[in-house]
């Protein structure tokens, strides 16, 4: 038989429970005592996302080499007014000359990515570093969650969704145009039917392995057994949604690629590459 031994008395005894530092507990000045390079992800997260807003942003006011038949830039799909150029979508109204098509649709893709769960935390660490990494102190006094503007906004994130779903068959639509030639002629498939595919491919498994779209699929439901088929379809969004985070990154460079591969197109630069 053994006893458990006396508590020691360097031990800190239970705290008042007002959240302060309990009696007795080591008082750490110290922003942290990580040894390792912690502030590495943050860093990268911050100079990629960076990067990706500056060519975006340039892109989009542009106004410029975002088509070459038969292939359109996925930031100006779908382009929708009647100073876009080509023919690849049904052109709805007139808009200012000095408004770039891009414009018009851009708050729908930037929303989701800006409300998406994955990437709060990704932005919320790296810029505004809360908390920049797990046991390193942030610098801020308070914390208000998402309860005041601006990031009550991260709330219609769902609504986002709804829109980005509609964009992917877009894109999907805009990609299969490619299964033609400059002249139009069907039958025919280039390096930019590929990349637009892909592109098509990963934004649709991004928004599909999204936390919201597990929750509509498979949320309010007490008996999955009643619901079989809902149950199979929640199943089949978790086991995506276990890689949002890979989804995200890679769609965010397939859809940069996409945009700077019609660039390089409609410049001359270079030359489609048919395969047949």
């Amino acid at each position: 038989m053994t006893t458990t031994a006396p508590r020691g008395t360097g031990a800190a005894p239970p705290g008042s429970g007002g959240g302060g530092t309990a009696p007795g507990r080591a008082a750490i000045a110290a922003r942290t005592l990580r040894t390792d390079r912690w502030w590495v992800q943050p860093l990268v997260t911050v100079v990629v996302l960076v990067l990706f807003i500056a060519y975006s942003t340039f892109r989009a006011f542009q106004n410029a080499y975002y088509f070459s038949e038969p292939y359109i830039s996925p930031f100006y799909s779908p382009c929708i007014t009647t100073r876009c150029e080509g023919d690849s979508f049904p052109e709805f109204f007139t808009g200012p000359a000095w408004i770039s098509p891009a414009i018009y649709i851009l708050v729908l893709p930037l929303g989701i990515r800006l409300t998406c769960y994955y990437y709060r935390k990704a932005y919320y660490r790296s810029f505004w570093l809360a908390p920049p990494a797990c046991a390193v102190a942030e610098p801020h006094r308070r914390y208000t969650g998402e309860t005041r503007f601006p990031l009550v906004g991260q709330n219609v994130h769902r609504y986002f969704l709804y829109a980005a779903l509609l964009f992917n068959v877009i894109l999907f639509y805009e990609a299969f145009r490619g299964f033609r030639d400059e002249t139009g002629e069907w039958g025919h498939m280039g390096l930019g039917t590929v990349i637009l595919l892909v592109n098509a491919v990963m934004l649709f498994l991004y928004s599909i392995s999204c936390h919201s779209c597990r929750h509509i699929v498979g949320g309010r439901l007490n008996t999955f057994s009643k619901h079989p088929l809902r149950y199979k379809a929640w199943t089949a969004v978790s086991k995506l949604n276990a890689r949002h985070m890979q989804y995200a990154w890679i769609s965010l460079f397939t859809v940069a690629f996409a945009d700077f591969y019609v660039f390089l197109l409609a410049t001359g630069t270079i030359s489609d590459l048919r395969f047949f």
